[in-house]
This record gives C-alpha cells, sequence and structure tokens, in this order.
C-alpha cells in the first residue's frame, strides 16, 4: 500500500504548490519518482515569488539537483523548469493548468488540430502554440548549460504532461513521464514517439485522461501505466480491468470521501490531483 495517503480535497485538486515536497534529504531516489514529484513542484510559483523559488531550489536539493532554471512565457503562461543532477542527469518539468489563470484554459480549448511540422501528425491547437512559445528557451537551455548531461528525464501533469509530450518529439528524453495527459495529436503524431521511453500514468477515474475523446482523431501515446483505486501502479492492464476497478472506485469514493466538507464531489476529478499520482511512488 503507498505510503502517501489518498486525498481528495480541493487543495489538492485546484492548488498543488500549498503541501510541501516528498522529497526528503538524504534518500536516493528514482528516475521515475524525480519525474513523478518534479510534475508536482512545477506548480511551485517560482516564476513570480522569490520565496517560491528558494522553495523549488530547496526540494530539489533534497533530491540531488542543483538550482533550477526557469523557462517561462509570458503570452501564452506556459512554464517549466529546468535542472541538473549530480549524477549529469538532466530534468525538465512542466507545469499544468492553474485553476486561477484564463491563459492556460484559453490554451486548454484550442482543440481543433494542427500541423505538427516539427515532427509530423497534426496535434492540439493550444498545445502546439505554447510548446512552440517555451520551445527557443529549452533549446537555449540544453545545448548550453545541460550539453554535457548523461541523460534526460521529460516530463509533466496534465496540460505540462502534454507540452512535455509535444517537446520530446523535439528533444528526445531518455524518459518521458506524463501524469494525467490529455490526448495530444493523432495517431502520425504519435508514431513520431516511436522509440522513446514513456510512462504514461492514468490515475483511477481521472476524467483529464480521456479527453480529447479517441473518436475526435487524437490517440495516446504509449502503454498505460495504470494507478488502481487502491494506490498501485500497474503496467498496462487490460480495458476490463480499468473499468471494474474504476467502478469500484467510484462507489467507494461516496462512501469515504464525496460527502467530507472540502472534497472533491467526483472521484473522476479528485484522480486527477498530482498528489494522488505521487502516492503510487512514495511510500
Amino acid at each position: 500500500m503507498p505510503g502517501v495517503p489518498y486525498d481528495p480535497s480541493r487543495t489538492a485538486l485546484y492548488s498543488p504548490e500549498r503541501r510541501e515536497t516528498l522529497f526528503e534529504p538524504g534518500q536516493s531516489y528514482t528516475p521515475a519518482q524525480w519525474a513523478v514529484e518534479s510534475a508536482r513542484l512545477a506548480y511551485y510559483r517560482a516564476e513570480t515569488s522569490e520565496a517560491e523559488r528558494l522553495r523549488l531550489t530547496e526540494a530539489l536539493r533534497h533530491a540531488g539537483f542543483g538550482a533550477p532554471k526557469l523557462i517561462a512565457h509570458a503570452e501564452t503562461h506556459g512554464f517549466a523548469f529546468a535542472a541538473l543532477h549530480a549524477d549529469g542527469s538532466a530534468l525538465l518539468a512542466f507545469r499544468g493548468t492553474q485553476p486561477d489563470e484564463i491563459r492556460d484554459h484559453a490554451t486548454n480549448l484550442q482543440a481543433h488540430q494542427v500541423d505538427w511540422a516539427e515532427a509530423g501528425g497534426r496535434v492540439h491547437a493550444g498545445f502546439a502554440r505554447s510548446a512552440r512559445a517555451l520551445w527557443p528557451a529549452v533549446r537555449e537551455w540544453a545545448e548550453g548549460e545541460a550539453a554535457g548531461r548523461s541523460a534526460l528525464i521529460v516530463t509533466g501533469h496534465s496540460l505540462g504532461g502534454a507540452l512535455a509530450m509535444l517537446i520530446a518529439t523535439l528533444l528526445p528524453p531518455t524518459l518521458l513521464v506524463t501524469l494525467g495527459s490529455p490526448r495530444v495529436g493523432n495517431t502520425e503524431f504519435v508514431a513520431a514517439l516511436a522509440g522513446i521511453e514513456i510512462v504514461r500514468l492514468v490515475d483511477g477515474c481521472d476524467l483529464v485522461t480521456q479527453l480529447p475523446p479517441a473518436f475526435s482523431l487524437y490517440a495516446h501515446a504509449g502503454a498505460t501505466s495504470y494507478i488502481t483505486c487502491a494506490g498501485e501502479c500497474l503496467h498496462n492492464p487490460d480495458a476490463s480491468f480499468i473499468e471494474a476497478d474504476r467502478t469500484q472506485g467510484r462507489a467507494r469514493y461516496v462512501i469515504d470521501h464525496a460527502w467530507r466538507r472540502g472534497a472533491v464531489l467526483l472521484r473522476d476529478l479528485a484522480d486527477h490531483a498530482p498528489i494522488n499520482y505521487a502516492r503510487a511512488f512514495f511510500a
């Protein structure tokens, strides 16, 4: 069983930056753990607050990383941070949607497809615009500070996962980890990610992972790494298992959480909180 308890609160879903890091000084972590927790840390508002920048720096230091480079684009509100580990690995983490930021919602709503000429296929227009806006600064970091990297881990939650996938076609990582990512593009775009190790995490009933719907010419990249409603991560279980687990999880949520003050009403939304992804990876 996971050591981090399930969090059904609206705070966990809408303000993930309020919770302190799961990284602890003196502990060793796997690249997957780096990626999962860093996708959550990307919500720290480090670009607008010196205190938050220092808080992010300290959190990363616990896991052996140096000070982060902040990558932001004001017009699209896209944000990522990059950091180098003591072992030579490089990490790039993209932020997801901030509920109080209208520019993020505008990005999500631009769901018509446009050509992704950079690698092939057609992709979500809003995601493409934001990724293209961030790319020059990402490339500068990759060719500069991170030029001598031994490995590259790219990650993101929700909208951040979508941006991570798009950037991965331009800067192929050693490992791509997405948490609660929506579908990004069509099958031709998915083919552009062939050969990249992808861990696509889906937490229980998370509604965002089912958007845009598949019949709208969107497809997922990478097999499903499914986090059960009990918090166990399984690689590519069959569809019947997932549906049965979701049905049981929704029923349990109504009994245990939905009626409590401060809780998200539906499990399909609560499961999207990044801490509920992290619980499968931290004891």
